[in-house]
């Protein structure tokens, strides 16, 4: 008998704001007493979500449950910054470019962005929750223009093309005379990354697909050939499990000092009265990551997105035990405030509505770790810091192991090593985050 028990449950610091702003859902029950499935999903974000469609497209009929420990849209999937990138988007880089085989991540970048696109299609999502707009990469010094121009190169070396921007069409789109160039690419969804998820287990339930919210899997037992999976309410009895729990892999044995568990942080300010959008200027939705990938990003949205908005992200701290702290949400709080002050001095000042904590993992040798851990058991974690691509690829992908099936997505990903093992405690932490406080100083007009 193989068991693995959940070491620790998935904690959140702060709102999802990006649910929070959408008009409240609908809830889905509590997994109580004794069931059975075909397969067994532990995990509703993009990377789960994306594995249930998958499989009801390769295994009509299969009864698929899918189990999350919280509220669809409340986890990592409600905290992200909703780009969904198609491009080479490595974040240890200085600018982006990858060390691998470019062309193959594109393309399958580009896959996941369509199985997103036609499940917007097919379960009637609202558009506006999935605008194939592009982005920019700002650069705000000469240093940072200067790996604008190096992406350039890089991306025109792959066929793709690109458009520098000049300080004046970055104030023009903005509202914000911060920026001296940006490098802007055609092919990102910008999401409204909770009205997309919200929308997926909708068409999901819809289609067959069972939903289960805050029911946390405390174990999943192998006894024979049927997994036992429980949570404090009830338990499934299947054949298939498929873990979409990105870091928390680590919480259940699995890849343990391998992971680097990372946390992100954001703030939103509130409704943007007409007066205020006036002041600003600029374009109302468009989205800007720094062209140092330790700097800031800022998003606007609209009103179908959830209102007249700017939501701004940066700071970064490594926290082994999967839990950011009071401390780091109020640094990371003061710095993302002296940020929007920065761009946009005639809005400095402004209070914001919500702040809060994003989990994300990367590995070390920047690999997923997406295959079968043993018979029955999947895998379709770790997202190196690209929830959005990366986990409907890798979700994709643990469906088709599941199915039997050797496509593109899996023998990419199978191919990969391991996660590299990362340096011993306290030196992983404490090393770590001087290494992110320098890289942030250093990229600070970003």
């Amino acid at each position: 008998m193989t068991r693995y028990t959940a070491r620790t449950l998935p904690a959140h610091l702060g709102p999802a704001a990006w649910n929070a702003i959408l008009p409240p859902q609908d809830a889905y029950p509590r997994l109580e007493g004794n069931k059975t499935a075909n397969v067994v999903i532990i995990g509703a974000g993009f990377a789960g979500l994306s594995a249930a469609r998958r499989l009801t497209q390769i295994m009509p009929g299969a009864r698929v449950v899918i189990l999350d420990a919280g509220r669809i849209a409340e986890g990592a999937a409600g905290r992200n910054s909703g780009f969904m990138i198609d491009l080479p988007h490595e974040l240890t880089s200085e600018d982006y470019a990858g060390t691998g085989d470019d062309r193959t991540l594109i393309a399958l970048n580009r896959t996941a962005c369509t199985f997103a696109r036609t499940a917007v299609e097919d379960y009637d999502i609202a558009p506006a929750f999935f605008d194939p707009a592009g982005k920019v990469n700002g650069a705000a010094s000469e240093t940072a223009h200067a790996h604008n121009q190096s992406y350039a190169r890089h991306l025109a070396s792959l066929g793709e093309t690109s458009e520098m921007l000049d300080a004046k069409a970055m104030q023009e789109l903005t509202g914000s005379a911060h920026y001296r160039s940006g490098l802007y690419t055609p092919g990102t969804v910008m999401l409204q990354p909770a009205g997309y998820i919200r929308g997926l287990a909708s068409g999901l339930s819809r289609s067959g697909v069972t939903v289960f919210e805050q029911s946390p899997v405390t174990e999943f037992t192998r006894q024979g050939d049927a997994w036992q999976v429980k949570t404090p309410y009830g338990q499934i009895s299947t054949g298939k499990v498929i873990l979409t729990v990105n870091g928390h892999l680590e919480s259940f044995g699995i890849a343990r000092g391998r992971l680097m568990q990372l946390f992100l942080f954001a703030t939103m300010t509130p409704d943007l009265d007409r007066d205020t959008l006036a002041r600003l200027g600029g374009h109302t939705r468009w989205g800007v990551t720094p062209s140092d990938p330790m700097g800031t990003t800022l998003r606007r949205i609209d009103t179908a997105q959830g209102g007249n908005r700017i939501v701004t992200r940066t700071c970064a701290a490594l926290r082994p035990d999967m839990r950011a702290t009071k401390a780091d949400l109020a640094r990371a709080s003061c710095t993302m405030q002296r940020k929007f002050d920065q761009r946009f001095p005639k809005l400095a000042g402004m209070r914001m509505e919500h702040a809060w904590a994003g989990h994300l993992c990367l590995s070390l040798n920047g690999v997923a770790v997406m295959r079968e851990i043993e018979p029955g058991l999947f895998s379709g974690c770790v997202q190196n810091g690209l929830g959005t691509a990366r986990g409907t690829l890798t979700g994709m992908g643990a469906a088709e192991l599941a199915a039997g099936l050797s496509t593109e997505i899996t023998r990419h990903f199978t191919a990969e090593a391991e996660p590299k093992r990362l340096p011993p405690q306290p030196l992983r932490e404490i090393g770590a985050n001087a290494v992110l406080r320098v890289r942030e100083w250093r990229a600070r007009d970003e």
